[in-house]
């Protein structure tokens, strides 16, 4: 069955929104998702700007846990070189207890200089960071100490309280696009999360070289692909086209700023040398032309287009999960509840059923 879940971005693009009011929407969202019967809401982990605004996503996993039961709660994704890996685990099994096991937890290495400048902290550096950060968190959060020989994170063995309460090996996941990502994530053995921003098929090298690695290094079929997608669904299928271009439009130009995706340092930025072909796609398409090719990946439309896009996606990538960004570009947090509710009562039950099959590379 398909496992369907909802991604709070936290983007203050709506300049007459409080911070406050921002947190609060979201946060409601969030807690709708598990009556409108989500399978999963995850957080996002952002610092310094209007962009999205959600410096401890662990934090806000905690507020959800006491507000909800059943419902899995995810990191999408802890940026790992932003924070010591002994606190991570900590607050990850003190989650975890919390919620009663229903922590996911989802890992990333991150890409904005913007946010990478006040962390004092070399984009360079980054790639040996996480990959040696994430390992010792993954342990530890599987058997309960937290050790480390470094460089960068020497740690004494030491013991961590609360203990685990179950095992995280099937509730590992990477955030990855480039080729040394997917070979972290495999090392990490955990499922691969990707962040759509070009059609699926364009992506599927990426997606069949991860499955590759996972199955000659672990023996086993790779888990299902996670995907992150916008969203926006309403009744009046010209509405929806009308109103999910106009906010991704204006978030795509946000992600392009904050990232400067359309920038020329990539290329002599070691271990980001292949956003540079990204980068250059945006300047020969133009800002808006790049933002309308965006918009395009998207989930939007009335129920029945939104749900024959979900059956395209699984035509070409067989079994994956999926997970809908429902409030982005200054959307008011009406309509994106409007939007949640409609998918979840049109597409969701039907969407259910159009997971496909876990299938052997090798073979």
């Amino acid at each position: 069955m398909l496992n369907i879940g909802i991604n709070l971005g936290f983007g203050k693009l709506d300049e007459n929104l409080t911070d406050e009011e921002m947190y609060h929407g979201e946060i409601d969202l969030a807690v709708r998702s598990e009556v409108l019967g989500y399978d999963s809401v995850w957080a996002v982990e952002h610092h310094f700007s209007d962009y999205s605004m959600c410096p401890d996503n662990l934090l806000m996993m905690a507020n959800i846990a006491g507000q909800t039961k059943e419902i899995k709660l995810g990191t999408g994704a802890v940026i790992v070189p932003w924070n010591d890996p002994l606190r991570v685990a900590e607050k990850a099994l003190m989650v975890d207890a919390i919620s009663k096991g229903r922590l996911l937890l989802g890992v990333g290495r991150g890409l904005s200089r913007k946010e990478y400048v006040p962390f004092r902290i070399p984009l360079e550096e980054t790639r040996d960071r996480f990959d040696e950060a994430s390992a010792m968190i993954f342990e530890a959060v599987e058997s309960g100490t937290i050790e480390g020989e470094g460089p960068y994170y020497p740690q004494p063995r030491t013991e961590l309280r609360p203990g685990p309460r179950g095992s995280f090996v099937d509730r590992r996941y990477c955030v990855a696009g480039s080729p040394d990502s997917i070979t972290s994530a495999v090392n990490l053995r955990a499922r691969l999360m990707s962040f759509i921003v070009r059609p699926v098929p364009d992506l599927m090298g990426n997606f069949n070289t991860y499955r590759e690695k996972y199955e000659e290094q672990h023996g086993e079929v790779a888990p299902p692909i996670c995907l992150n997608v916008n969203m926006y669904c309403h009744e009046d299928d010209g509405l929806a086209q009308e109103r999910h271009f106009e906010y991704i439009s204006r978030f795509f130009h946000s992600n392009v700023d904050h990232y400067e995706m359309a920038g020329d340092h990539f290329a002599t930025t070691k271990g980001y040398e292949r956003y540079a072909d990204g980068a250059k796609r945006i300047r020969e398409a133009g800002l808006q032309g790049a933002a309308d090719k965006y918009a395009e990946t998207a989930l939007w439309g009335n129920p029945e287009r939104i749900l024959g896009q979900i059956e395209e996606i699984r035509d070409v990538l067989g079994d994956f999960e999926i997970i809908v960004a429902p409030c982005f570009g200054g959307m008011p947090y009406d309509q994106a509840r409007d939007s949640l509710e409609l998918f979840a009562r049109e597409v969701m039950p039907k969407a259910r059923s159009l997971n496909g099959k876990r299938a052997s590379v090798a073979a």
